[in-house]
């Protein structure tokens, strides 16, 4: 390197040095965003191919993917699955769990713990219909594969809420759990700091988003614009030792989702940061 250029590297560094406030505050260990392990739900891009996806969640700066099925057909062979799973990689992505898997029929539910094992992962996010119950509970005793049941709200779907599955389950140790909706759960007039807490043993896993309303007509919102306030949400997560994932189902604005999602996870993130 020349003198000169050597000279003037040099006095840009110091300009810059010396722009910092004397005392400047900077990031010291561990962020409280990093306490969790947040996501993003597939069906957030069920508008868009994996590549596409891939992309905006990489952007967002998650690590992790529920991966439904328009993005990896139940009929996909294990040869197919390698090459999936090869492709989130390359993002740093994690296709950590899948669905929700619907399942209406025996062969259904045979489909969905078959599409599973295939994966390789020992849980999915499930919702059998009712009469379908002890079946599901046969499936998971004999495979090992959880399930986690999605919880949909007041909108006349199965599982409306946590309670719903916890009294036709009955027993937290038959290998089947909540997928919970934090969303579905202010809409059907729940606390889910309370519900956390109460079926703490229960929680496999966690879907977040705002709401535009505490009803039925509620919306998915943009992250802090909504009802629902996620501090006390986050210091229980914190108070239980919550170890799953949370991943965003950002619903609102499917042909262009990414700007509310960026805007809700660094909500999400900076409400961790600000409660650790």
């Amino acid at each position: 390197m020349k003198k000169t250029s050597w000279v003037r590297t040099a006095v840009a560094v110091l300009a810059v040095t010396m722009a910092l406030p004397a005392g400047a505050q900077l990031v010291q260990g561990k962020r409280g965003s990093d306490d969790f392990q947040i996501g993003i739900a597939g069906y957030t891009y069920r508008k868009f191919d994996i590549d596409q996806a891939l992309k905006m969640a990489q952007q967002a700066g998650v690590k992790y993917m529920s991966i439904k099925d328009f993005h990896l057909p139940l009929a996909s062979t294990a040869e197919e699955m390698a090459a999936f799973k090869q492709k989130l990689a390359s993002y740093g992505i994690e296709g950590y769990i899948l669905g929700p898997i619907y399942m209406k029929s025996k062969e259904q539910v045979d489909t969905a713990f078959d599409y599973v094992k295939r994966y390789g992962i020992n849980m999915f996010i499930g919702v059998p219909d009712y009469e379908l119950l002890p079946y599901v509970e046969k499936k998971v005793k004999d495979t090992g594969i959880k399930v986690a049941i999605h919880t949909h709200g007041p909108d006349n779907q199965a599982f409306p809420n946590a309670q719903e599955v916890v009294d036709r389950v009955k027993d937290p140790d038959k290998g089947i759990g909540i997928c919970l909706d934090l969303g579905h759960s202010v809409r059907f007039g729940e606390n889910n700091a309370e519900i956390l807490k109460k079926y703490k043993e229960w929680i496999y896993d966690i879907h977040f988003k705002d709401e535009s309303a505490a009803s039925k007509e509620g919306k998915t919102w943009e992250m802090g614009r909504g009802v629902i306030d996620y501090r006390p949400i986050v210091q229980v997560l914190r108070e239980i030792g919550y170890k799953g994932k949370i991943c965003l189902e950002f619903e609102k604005n499917p042909m262009n989702p990414q700007p509310g999602v960026l805007e809700s996870i660094g909500y999400f993130r900076g409400i961790c940061d600000g409660t650790k």
